[in-house]
């Protein structure tokens, strides 16, 4: 049985991924080969396709962090799973496909009857949002916060969060982003027209809690200007790097799979030496996995669970056939897609 799955033949742009046929993989003992019903696009896969972020795998490779899928096929020595149960994993790569095949113990169970698209965006998105709130930020009731990038995918995660969580919340995003922002329960801060920093201070007075920047660069300090004393910036991205979804003219191509992590590493270290009880952490999400795989799990249920109960309802931008993945790369890094863009690599 031959499988169509998304192929990056080096690092670049757009261009560089290609539509490949290829066998389809056969579970070893020990896996499960899922069926993939849905697979996320999200800025880690646009980083890693131009060779800056801390997990980009050597190519060629398959990109795609997250999916949804059912399970079609079961390896030896694998308990627990049945065929056709809903499943999901976060593999980090690999998800651009019709078919993968992972190590069971990367896949966690699925409520029946959730939209795969939605469920996915859960994935990475929602538990991104949750344990930076939750976890990295300990953001308690009655506290306000700064949401950077509040209409993407995960924005619109934080937004919904943050109003289940009773916090206030502020967002910058694009003009036309900002009624979305508003609907969701923040209050949006037009980021091409206006300075976001007065903004805060001018709205608040002494500033807020936490700033959830995945931006990076210079950002940071603005962000950490936003601040009242006491708060706390959480670094979980570096977009700065990235100019309509490119690097930056001048910036070496290549795999860099370092560089962005030093240098974050140097802006936290001089946070410490700058004035006033601010501070400054940084979050990631696979490290997170990594470390406390039993927070990722039983976050990644709650999430589901509230998803079952419609108390979130994720916000998909578009849903896409998996030949259209150089399209959503380039609508991702065009800017303005309100929610997650997926794709559907079954029809």
């Amino acid at each position: 049985m031959r499988q169509t799955k998304i192929v990056v033949t080096r690092y670049g742009g757009p261009e560089v991924i290609t539509v490949a046929e290829q066998e389809c993989p056969a579970p070893m003992p020990g896996e499960v080969r899922v069926k993939v019903l849905a697979a996320g696009v999200s800025l880690p896969d646009v980083l890693a396709r131009e060779g800056v972020h801390p997990e980009t795998p050597r190519v060629p490779y398959t990109p795609g962090w997250d999916l949804v899928g059912i399970v079609h096929q079961i390896g030896k020595g694998v308990s627990g799973f049945e065929l056709g149960q809903t499943v999901a994993a976060m593999p980090i790569s690999g998800c651009y496909a019709q078919y993968v095949c992972l190590p069971q113990r990367k896949f966690i169970p699925v409520p029946a009857g959730l939209d795969p698209a939605e469920a996915v965006a859960v994935v990475l998105n929602y538990i991104t949002a949750y344990q930076m709130l939750d976890r990295s930020a300990k953001v308690k009731p009655g506290q306000r916060v700064l949401i950077h990038g509040a209409s993407g995918g995960v924005g619109t995660a934080f937004l919904q969060l943050g109003r289940l969580a009773g916090v206030e919340m502020y967002g910058t995003c694009s003009a036309q982003a900002a009624e979305v922002v508003k609907e969701l329960g923040a209050t949006p801060i037009d980021y091409r027209n206006s300075d976001f920093v007065q903004e805060i201070h001018r709205l608040t007075g002494d500033g807020v809690d936490a700033v959830f920047d995945g931006i990076g660069g210079d950002n940071l300090w603005r962000s950490r200007e936003a601040l009242r004393e006491g708060g706390r910036v959480v670094v979980y991205g570096f977009q700065a790097k990235l100019h309509g979804g490119r690097m930056a003219s001048g910036a070496p191509s290549g795999r860099h799979p370092i560089r962005e992590s030093t240098i974050l590493g140097w802006y936290i270290l001089r946070n410490w030496f700058l004035p006033g009880r601010k501070s400054m952490v940084p979050y990631s999400i696979q490290w997170m996995m990594r470390l406390k795989p039993a927070w990722f799990r039983h976050d990644l249920l709650t999430l589901f669970d509230l998803l079952q109960q419609k108390k979130i309802k994720p916000l998909i931008a578009q849903r896409l056939p998996l030949c259209q993945a150089r399209h959503a790369h380039e609508l991702l890094g065009s800017g303005g897609v309100i929610g997650k863009i997926v794709l559907i690599p079954n029809g």
